[in-house]
């Protein structure tokens, strides 16, 4: 009894394990590795950003750090040395401002340069394609050597037996490639 216990651990083990490789080796498990990492590097471009251009921007109006901007609910508000609220209620609407301000830049830079040029580079391979595929529907089909020889014959059949006087069994177009 103990065996068979053992068998059916090992294969549902195994099928776990299984499965699990199957998972990783999805390549939309590999795609969302690759876009944490890239949005974790992108990260930081966005607060220097924020830090060397927003900040003094809205440190001209006021202060550089948006963390310093507050409301006070009950007066009197008093802030101890490590930042906590030793008396009244102060809301910290700045932080949530900078925060705000940082995802929008973010999004759109995401938007500006990556987004829009993929979204107007795929437009662009989608026209081509198309144009590819309404040309292919329009041409005539080329003239071969062998259908220039068939006409030919039929010419001359025509011509011997005197049945029908120069008429082509099947009309093609002349193109200009005829081999």
């Amino acid at each position: 009894m103990r065996r068979v216990t053992d068998v059916n651990a090992k294969k549902e083990a195994t099928s776990i394990l299984d499965g699990f490789k199957a998972f990783l080796m999805r390549g939309n498990v590999i795609d969302l590795a690759v876009a944490v990492v890239i949005g974790a590097a992108f990260t930081n471009i966005v607060n220097s950003v924020v830090k060397g251009v927003i900040n003094p921007l809205v440190g001209a109006i006021g202060t550089q750090n948006l963390d310093h901007y507050s409301l006070c609910l009950q007066s009197p508000c008093k802030q101890a040395s490590d930042g906590t609220v030793e008396k009244g209620v102060l809301i910290l609407w700045g932080s949530v401002a900078g925060a705000a301000l940082q995802f929008l830049i973010t999004a759109a830079v995401v938007y500006f340069l990556m987004v829009l040029p993929m979204a107007k580079y795929l437009a662009r391979q989608e026209a081509r394609k198309k144009a590819r595929e309404g040309q292919a529907a329009n041409e005539p089909t080329p003239v071969t050597e062998v259908d220039v020889l068939q006409d030919i014959r039929d010419l001359l059949v025509a011509q011997r037996t005197g049945t029908v006087d120069g008429v082509v069994k099947q009309q093609r177009p002349a193109g200009p490639d005829v081999r």
